[in-house]
């Protein structure tokens, strides 16, 4: 997908970067910034079950297409983020600028396993 229409991209999503602060303690605490808000197209790709901390938890993964933004340059970066839809969770682990041209980048992410 070298281009994308409007009418592609239907989801809106928050993009998010973890970072640290201090509670009135003065402890530190993991939190989540908005880095920006992107129209985007979600589709599911695979899906499991495993046993974590002796439950059984269901992750799927997920191809998220969104427009390229400066954001999405440092691909390492952006792989700590997080993507938000209405109440769901993406933990983002790959992120791929389509052809290097800067137009469409394709974001890989898992849901069902928070990170935070």
């Amino acid at each position: 997908m070298s281009s994308v229409r409007a009418g592609q991209l239907t989801r809106r999503l928050r993009i998010q970067c973890r970072s640290a602060a201090q509670n009135t303690f003065g402890e530190p605490q993991l939190t989540w910034t908005d880095v920006a808000t992107v129209w985007a197209d979600i589709q599911p790709l695979t899906g499991r079950e495993l046993e974590s901390a002796q439950r059984m938890v269901s992750e799927v993964s997920h191809q998220i297409t969104v427009r390229f933004q400066p954001l999405f340059s440092d691909t390492r970066v952006v792989a700590g983020y997080r993507a938000i839809y209405k109440a769901r969770i993406f933990n983002i682990q790959a992120c791929m600028n389509e052809d290097e041209r800067n137009a469409v980048v394709t974001l890989l992410a898992s849901e069902g396993l928070n990170d935070g």
